[in-house]
């Protein structure tokens, strides 16, 4: 069967759909992602006090589900979360990860100490849970492989890499302690072979797929605005990095998804 019979169900693990790029449009995104086997998306509240209306879109669209944290740019300006609060949120049923939290030095090194903090905070929340965590790492590499392995040791946990562009190292780090690494747009872009041969490196069956939406558009859209369908064009270049057919690939992110996400998948299996 040709993948142009059936277009492969994928979901897209990391987006922004509360961003101002999709405000009065969220019917014609979601619609496009159907149509493009993108049944499934998981929109991402950077900042707890948008947390509502980041909640409202999930409820207001089947296909998409939600998780909450403090991003790492904005631990400086925003309240500190508690794992209280964290924990509270988590009782919604497509809330269904804590985050994304983690570390930027690139842009942000200034407030290292507080990210450190509240990446933490976003860790005990994770390990209360049960909830998988979404990491942002940029240019924090070894403070992040270090937090990380020390926090794992005191209680377990389920971690993605979201967006993973960092070093070889941070990717065995994170892959040694059972997480996840996904693939965004930037895998699909020509100057990003050390990307794409982390990935090529990597388990298959510990690979996720994301937009970031909407940054980071793939071509042939890139440089314009992404949205959840252009989830299909970074999985088709994932499914070239690993040598897989198409459907293939996306029947493994699937279930690697669904592995990582347990509380999406369960949701989908009652519905």
């Amino acid at each position: 069967m040709s993948d142009h019979q059936i277009t492969p169900e994928i979901t897209d693990s990391h987006c922004h759909l509360d961003f101002p790029d999709f405000e009065g449009q969220l019917d014609t995104i979601i619609a496009n992602a159907a149509a493009a086997g993108v049944t499934r998306m998981v929109t991402i509240c950077t900042r707890l006090r948008n947390e509502p209306s980041v909640r409202a879109i999930a409820e207001a669209h089947a296909p998409v589900f939600y998780a909450a944290g403090t991003h790492p740019m904005s631990a400086a300006e925003e309240p500190m979360a508690t794992v209280d609060e964290l924990v509270a949120l988590s009782a919604h049923p497509k809330f269904v990860g804590i985050g994304e939290t983690g570390l930027d030095y690139h842009y942000t090194a200034e407030s290292a100490e507080v990210q450190k903090q509240s990446l933490r905070i976003h860790i005990e929340a994770a390990q209360r849970t049960g909830l998988p965590l979404i990491i942002h790492a940029r240019a924090a590499d070894d403070d992040m492989a270090r937090i990380l392995a020390e926090e794992h040791r005191n209680a377990p946990y389920a971690c993605v890499m979201h967006c993973f562009s960092s070093s070889p190292e941070l990717a065995r780090a994170a892959l040694d302690l059972g997480f996840y690494l996904s693939m965004s747009g930037i895998a699909t872009f020509p100057k990003s072979q050390e990307v794409r041969d982390i990935f090529a490196a990597a388990p298959v069956d510990r690979v996720l797929v994301e937009t970031d939406a909407p940054y980071l558009a793939p071509p042939p859209h890139r440089g314009k605005r992404n949205e959840p369908a252009y989830t299909a064009h970074t999985a088709r270049k994932g499914a070239e990095v690993f040598g897989m057919d198409y459907p293939d690939f996306a029947a493994q992110t699937q279930a690697n998804f669904d592995r990582l996400f347990v509380k999406a998948a369960s949701h989908r299996a009652a519905a």
